[in-house]
């Protein structure tokens, strides 16, 4: 069993910046496509973004497009989902997930391991 595991969430104002970090194993960080998904209050966790394992192609959901970048850095076993911009409707719970290769990026079924997710909560 992978362990993925969420840090950096907090609270930051309505044009702020925030960078979230999800540490895992060597093997997930080498081998596996990471994603990122958030969870508003009261709604369904929702895609953000993600890194294709082979080439580090990212994706992001059109919400985010432009404001919003992940990285891996596979020499710290992170992956990282820097946000910029952020505005109110991006509070969330953000979660990290790693999905074994060939899988759609875009569905949470993909996803084997989860991180157990960090708040970011934007204020006006």
């Amino acid at each position: 069993q992978e362990q993925l595991v969420d840090s950096g969430g907090g609270l930051v104002q309505a044009g702020g910046s925030l960078r979230v970090a999800c540490a895992t194993s060597k093997m997930v960080i080498d081998t596996y496509t990471l994603g990122w998904f958030r969870q508003p209050p009261g709604l369904e966790r929702e895609f953000v973004g993600a890194i294709i394992w082979l080439d580090d192609t990212p994706y992001y959901s059109d919400k985010v497009e432009g404001r919003f970048s992940i990285s891996r850095d596979r020499n710290k076993n992170t992956m990282y989902l820097q946000m910029n911009n952020l505005q109110p409707e991006d509070t969330a719970v953000y979660y990290c997930a790693a999905a074994r290769p060939g899988q759609n990026h875009k569905y949470e079924r993909s996803y084997d391991y989860w991180g157990q997710g960090t708040q970011v909560t934007v204020s006006t």
